[in-house]
């Protein structure tokens, strides 16, 4: 038995509200720089305010060339526990700038050394499921005995099941297998951490995320799968052959097949998500005039606690100490 210890992800959840809030304002503006770019500044600045030395092993920005909290980056305070970060300011930029839902302001820390580096991998092919079907997936198996399987872990007929899945050429095949296995589709445009996240959230619709999507975005949501008991099933896969090369050239095999485990080598993981945009996963940020809403959820691995946080913002309290101008 073990005395109550700090919950990080009630410190995070904070870094994460602040970037929502911050980029909520660029909503539907079709400027993908400058909602990432006010998003960036309110969570360094949120950050740097917490007791941890975090280096940032998951940066965000450089496959797109967008405003970033870039890899190797230090943050926090330096004093406290030494932690690896992972960081997607806004995931789902175009979501943002285009006013779609689903955009959320995301973060994910581990203890130093355990985080999964994926170097110069943009890209890998992930199956995600909750709890219940966890042991049943098998990467490499075709897609209908997946859902096959997958459905008798959850006590459902395979027409049951919600398959995300993100709606890309890249996927034209996989989404045929998964309508000829009889199971449902929802396609988004963008946004695969909400999808891995949705998949594995005992309130969402969606059993199940197939498909390839961004590496960093694979070990953020990895700490919240693994938090939950989920699983991730994911392996490198690289879509141009520049990156092939990269991924050659630095030794990655491209035949491993990466759990949560490996992506994330600790149960002492914290993870937090506050909604931007909104949608079916988290509500967006809603401002009432004298202040602001949010919604976000919190994850502490170690006792797999979820926790659904609204807040409520008071701007002339606020406003008062914060560095961050949100009005």
């Amino acid at each position: 038995m073990e005395a109550p210890q700090k919950n990080l992800a009630l410190d995070l959840v904070r870094v994460t509200e602040a970037a929502a809030l911050a980029s909520a304002r660029w909503l539907g503006k079709g400027n993908n720089d400058a909602g990432d770019g006010a998003a960036v500044d309110a969570m360094r600045l949120s950050f740097n305010s917490l007791n941890v030395a975090g280096h940032v092993i998951i940066g965000e920005g450089e496959k797109d060339h967008a405003p970033m909290l870039h890899n190797g980056e230090k943050v926090g305070t330096g004093r406290g526990p030494a932690i690896d970060v992972a960081v997607d300011p806004v995931e789902g930029t175009k979501l943002l700038a285009y006013g779609r839902p689903n955009a959320i302001s995301v973060v994910g820390v581990a203890p130093a050394g355990t985080m999964y580096n994926p170097g110069p991998s943009f890209y890998m092919q992930k199956l995600v499921v909750g709890p219940a079907a966890r042991d049943v997936i098998d990467i490499d198996a075709p897609v209908k005995e997946n859902l096959q399987k997958i459905a008798k872990a959850l006590g459902k007929d395979v027409d049951d099941l919600v398959v995300f899945v993100l709606d890309k050429p890249r996927h034209e095949k996989l989404i045929q297998r998964i309508r000829e296995s009889g199971a449902r589709i929802q396609l988004h445009t963008d946004g695969d951490v909400a999808g891995a996240l949705m998949a594995v959230d005992p309130r969402s619709e969606v059993d199940v995320m197939m498909g390839t999507g961004g590496t960093p975005e694979g070990v953020l949501a990895a700490c919240a799968i693994k938090g939950v008991g989920g699983q991730m099933l994911a392996r490198l896969d690289p879509q141009s052959y520049p990156e092939k090369e990269a991924l050659h050239d630095a030794g990655l095999d491209l035949r491993e097949i990466h759990t949560v485990d490996t992506l994330v080598r600790s149960d002492e993981v914290f993870f937090a998500a506050t909604g931007i945009s909104g949608g079916t996963f988290l509500r967006g940020v809603q401002y009432t005039g004298v202040g602001a809403i949010t919604h976000s959820v919190v994850i502490r691995g170690k006792t797999g606690t979820i926790r659904y946080i609204e807040s409520y913002h008071n701007w002339d309290r606020l406003m008062k100490i914060s560095s961050v101008k949100y009005d």
